[in-house]
């Protein structure tokens, strides 16, 4: 392993006990047996260094979407919708790394999904667009169906894990899996405004 990949490593352990706050350069060079300055020869900042555990959680959750079943129909999207709510919850931080954190290498709608800088958007984006293709849905674009249902996904997830959604992690994951069906069904045929 290399020594900017031992930083990384040191990086992300420290992000998942403690999250931003706990993400000392002094503390991650004491794990990899350098030099707090010597990080900087890996990692132009620290910034750079967020940048990469954000391209590296981000890279987790396109493997993850690349490895979904295939499916007809809403499936395959229903099965990405529920992916997404089970990193979230099973993978906090990785979660918080790969969608919460600013950073300059952050996916931003729709210019990066629509340039297919996205592994995980581009899969999305091609089973939306069969999905229109085929008539099962309806929408002005692609990207218009994937930012309603990533808004609402991100969204209900933050709430609940800011507390401010009543009830545990099962009444949860009914109300996310009620309010995706529900605004995936606002894109059938005929039930556009």
């Amino acid at each position: 392993m290399s020594t900017r990949e031992k930083i990384l490593a040191a990086a992300r352990k420290a992000f998942e006990r403690r999250g931003l706050e706990g993400l000392s350069l002094r503390d991650i060079a004491a794990k990899v047996g350098i030099t707090p300055m010597a990080i900087y020869r890996h990692f132009a900042s620290k910034e750079a260094l967020v940048d990469a555990l954000v391209l590296d959680a981000l890279a987790e959750w396109s493997a993850i979407v690349a490895d979904l079943p295939q499916g007809e129909g809403l499936a395959q999207l229903e099965r990405g919708i529920e992916a997404f709510l089970d990193f979230a919850l099973e993978k906090p931080r990785r979660f918080e790394a790969a969608f919460l954190l600013h950073s300059r290498k952050a996916r931003r709608y729709p210019d990066d999904f629509v340039a297919g800088l996205s592994p995980a958007g581009n899969v999305q984006l091609r089973i939306i667009e069969r999905a229109m293709a085929e008539g099962v849905l309806e929408a002005a674009s692609p990207i218009e169906v994937m930012l309603t249902t990533s808004a609402l996904s991100q969204g209900l997830i933050t709430l609940y894990r800011a507390g401010r959604i009543a009830g545990g992690e099962a009444a949860f994951r009914k109300l996310y899996r009620s309010s995706m069906r529900r605004a995936l069904h606002s894109f059938l045929p005929g039930r556009r405004p």
